[in-house]
């Protein structure tokens, strides 16, 4: 009986998501050294948090037409888990939260918190629903 090994040993599977991790982490650096703090609060981490929600969804709902193996398993690893996962920081919206509790804005810090959840989820509800759209439409044969 051959066993399989699972993904997460593969080192060209493991290259894949360090490889697309790179990536999304360097937009995300990039794109934080570029657009500044609105009165102390991250709007380029909330727009990265709910902009990487939305594509993880919509990349998600388009891989589940199929197995899990070839094309589709090189997509979801390196785009998702490595691009967008590493585009994506729940640590970086920690900090920020945290840095507005410690600068005493304690309104901020709930607002920025509840509306990155809140506005995030409904992303990747959005995300979902255009790439189930999506199947639907070219499984129809439609373009």
């Amino acid at each position: 009986m051959r066993r399989t090994r699972p993904v997460h040993l593969h080192w060209r599977y493991i290259g894949l998501v360090f490889g697309g991790g790179a990536i999304g982490t360097t937009i995300r650096y990039l794109l934080s050294l570029s657009v500044p703090t609105v009165d102390g609060i991250p709007v380029i981490t909330f727009a990265i948090n709910v902009v990487g929600a939305f594509a993880l969804g919509w990349l998600l709902a388009g891989l589940s037409r199929g197995p899990d193996r070839g094309i589709r398993r090189v997509v979801r690893l390196f785009v998702g888990t490595g691009i967008l996962g590493g585009f994506t920081t729940y640590s970086s919206f920690a900090v920020d939260t945290d840095g507005l509790i410690v600068a005493s804005n304690i309104g901020g810090s709930i607002a920025y918190a509840v509306a990155t959840l809140l506005v995030g989820a409904l992303a990747s509800l959005a995300g979902i629903a255009v790439g189930t759209a999506i199947n639907r439409r070219t499984a129809g044969g439609t373009r």
